[in-house]
Parts: C-alpha cells; sequence; structure tokens
C-alpha cells in the first residue's frame, strides 16, 4: 500500500536534507529560531513530539511578509473603526447602541474585531440582531420615516422646528430635542442662506417720505401694513425681477410681479394685485418700502395715493428699516430658487408664481404665526372678524 504523507512531513523531509550538520546517535541536529539561516542547531531528544510540530512555517519564502502585511491591515482597520465608534465605549453608552454601530458597519469591518474593540461577545451581538425590536424602536423607524417624508415635502427647507410643528399638526407627539437628533441621525440639514446682493438703486433728488413703520412689522388686521422690496433670479436668458407686497398681519404675498425689468411698472403692478386680493383701508393702510428709485418717483407715489395708501420708507443704506421684505427675498432665494436652474425667463416667472401662491401662502409654515401657514393665519382672522 503506498503510504501518504503530509505536506507538513515533506517540509521537514527538505529541511533536514537541506540543513548542512553531522547525524548524532541518540538525536539528530533540528533548526531553531535565532541563528543566522532562520534557526540554531539543537539536539531532538528521542521519543519528542513528531518534527513537523517543531518546523517554522515562516521558513517558507514570503509567509513571514504575508502576515506582517496581515497584521498592519488589521491595525489599521482597528484603528479606523476606533475612529469611527468614538465615544462608543463610555460607560453611558448602552450595549444596544454598540450592537446597533456593528450592525451599520458589518460589511466594512469583521464583526468579531468590532466585537472585541467595543467589548462585546458575538453571542450577544447575534442574539440581539435576531431579537424583535422593541416598541420605542418601532416608534423610532416610524418617527424617522415620518421626518424624512417632511423634510423632503419641503424640498430640504425645513430645520427641526418647522419638523416639530409639522408632526404636531398631524398628532404626532415628539420632542423638539428628539426630532433634532433624529434629522442628525438621518443626515437631514435644511439648506441655508446665502449672502444676499445689493439691488436697491438709492433716489436722488427725489421727495422725502416720514418713517412711519420704525421696524415693527406686525399688524392687528390684514391690510393695515404693507412692506415691499424687488429682487433679482437668474436665468440662462438673463435676470428676472420680483417686485412683492407682504402683510404684516398675516405675513401673506398679497401682490407679486414679475419681468424682465425694474422700471416703475413693476411696482406698480404689485400694489395694483395687493389692492385687488387685500383691500386697503383708505387713509390707514401704510405701506413701507426702502429709499429705491421706483418706489420715490412720481408715479408710484400718485398710485399710492390714487388707492388712499399712506407711503413710508427706510433710511438710505439700513436695511433693517426694510428687513421684512428682505426676509421674504431670503427665504425665496434659499428655499426655491438656488434648488433650482432657469433655462428661461418664463419658467422661472412660471415657478415663482407657484410656489409664492401654492407653497408660501398656503403650505409653509411660519413662526411668526405659531407654526400656521399665511392662508390660516388669513382666514382664522375673517372668521373672528364675522362671529364678532
Amino acid at each position: 500500500m503506498t503510504r501518504r504523507v503530509s505536506d507538513e512531513f515533506k517540509e521537514t523531509v527538505v529541511l533536514e536534507v537541506t540543513c548542512e550538520g553531522p547525524d548524532h546517535r541518540g538525536g539528530r541536529e533540528v533548526l531553531r529560531p535565532g541563528s543566522p539561516n532562520g534557526g540554531e542547531l539543537g539536539q531532538e531528544v528521542e521519543g519528542g513530539p513528531p518534527r513537523a510540530h517543531r518546523v517554522r512555517l515562516q521558513r517558507r519564502p514570503g509567509r513571514g511578509e504575508q502576515e506582517a502585511a496581515s497584521r498592519a491591515a488589521r491595525g489599521q482597520d482597528g484603528d479606523r473603526l476606533l475612529e469611527k465608534s468614538d465615544g462608543l465605549l463610555r460607560q453611558t453608552v448602552t450595549v444596544a447602541a454598540r450592537y446597533a454601530f456593528i450592525h451599520r458597519e458589518e460589511g466594512h469591518y469583521p464583526i468579531a474585531m468590532m466585537c472585541r474593540a467595543l467589548k462585546v461577545s458575538r453571542s450577544g451581538y447575534y442574539a440581539w440582531l435576531s431579537r424583535e425590536p422593541s416598541k420605542s424602536a418601532q416608534r423610532r423607524k416610524e418617527l424617522e420615516a415620518l421626518i424624512e417624508w417632511l423634510f423632503n415635502d419641503s424640498h430640504g427647507t425645513y430645520g427641526y422646528r418647522r419638523i416639530h410643528a409639522a408632526l404636531a399638526r398631524r398628532g404626532v407627539r415628539a420632542c423638539p430635542d428628539t426630532v433634532r437628533l433624529l434629522m442628525g441621525a438621518l443626515g437631514l440639514e435644511a439648506a441655508q442662506p446665502r449672502a444676499r446682493r445689493r439691488t436697491t438703486i438709492p433716489a436722488s433728488g427725489r421727495q422725502e417720505r416720514a418713517e412711519a413703520v420704525g421696524r415693527d412689522f406686525t399688524a392687528e388686521a390684514p391690510g393695515m401694513k404693507w412692506v415691499g422690496d424687488i429682487t433679482y433670479i437668474h436665468t440662462w436668458e438673463g435676470f428676472v425681477y420680483l417686485a412683492t407686497v407682504l402683510d404684516c398681519c398675516t405675513k401673506k404675498a398679497v401682490g407679486y410681479a414679475l419681468a424682465d425689468h425694474m422700471k416703475t411698472s413693476l411696482v406698480c403692478g404689485a400694489i395694483d394685485m395687493a389692492v385687488r386680493n387685500c383691500p386697503p383701508k383708505r387713509g390707514a393702510t401704510v405701506f413701507h418700502s426702502d429709499r429705491g428709485c421706483q418706489y420715490l418717483c412720481e408715479k408710484f407715489s400718485q398710485r399710492l395715493a390714487a388707492r388712499g395708501i399712506l407711503a413710508s420708507t427706510g433710511r438710505t443704506g439700513v436695511c433693517w428699516d426694510n428687513s421684512w421684505a428682505e426676509s421674504f427675498n431670503a427665504t425665496l432665494k434659499n428655499e426655491r430658487v438656488y434648488q433650482m436652474v432657469y433655462p428661461t425667463r418664463a419658467k422661472a416667472i412660471r415657478d415663482i408664481a407657484s410656489w409664492i401662491e401654492l407653497e408660501y401662502n398656503h403650505k409653509r409654515l411660519h413662526s411668526s404665526l405659531g407654526y400656521r401657514t399665511p392662508a390660516e393665519a388669513e382666514e382664522a382672522h375673517r372668521s373672528t372678524t364675522q362671529t364678532a
């Protein structure tokens, strides 16, 4: 019968043949670690363990380098894992939180290594995986899904306060801090406003007007105090200009006009729409603006006087005197314009008009209105007036 031998035995024979040194009765010389050739001569005692178990396998060409590289790679993976899991080894961190981290990183690092690094058992981790989620975990998942839907529905513009208000409107109870933490865990960050550019061209040699608002952008009833401003929107064909009239009571955009110019007819069109949508109180309604030449010209002044509207202007170069109107422009740019690309002026005009009417007036929640929409605030005031 052919004798079968293992690879280790063959390796032992090869090493023994290639090693120089005399045979001795009662023992044979073998290689041990420490010699210049990778081992030192030593005497093998008869009756000892088989030679194959004492041969250093790293004598294979390249095996030592491979193991060293493997150990280095494991060390680098461990360092990266510890960086990502920073804070999970604190005593205040629950074991479930560590299991959740391991589950998220399962495709990037070996489970055994992560369990050792985070000081948890593998059996405990697998038991945690097979366990049914708790009621709090299920509610967290449902809340995360609803928060993500509300965030996307707002086109990425709602922060945690508005998300919290939107949840409350749907009868979902959640702490504001919980909403903030869940949004952070989901990577949801509201769009941030950009620096504004100056578009006001001060009028020279025009009539002086009184400042009747005093930075108080509130009113007791709709149609009593309006503010207005002009802003621009970039398209591939050139700029589109928007003039607005905002009601200080309901925060509603009661009038607006869009065109490819900044002539006086632009602001006249916006004030005419405001008169139709929210009839002013003759001799009591105030319209406040900056000192742009369109607002101080004779034509616009006559338009206001014909409708019994009192004119008010802020001081030159003091943006806070018309901050509410400029805040609206920043909201428009941040929540809509900067997220769009307008190839034509016509597309920009349609999109911005749609955003003002459908999104801003009827859908966007305002903190100054108790997280209601301008349309809801207007309807509530109308109902109160009719009841009285």
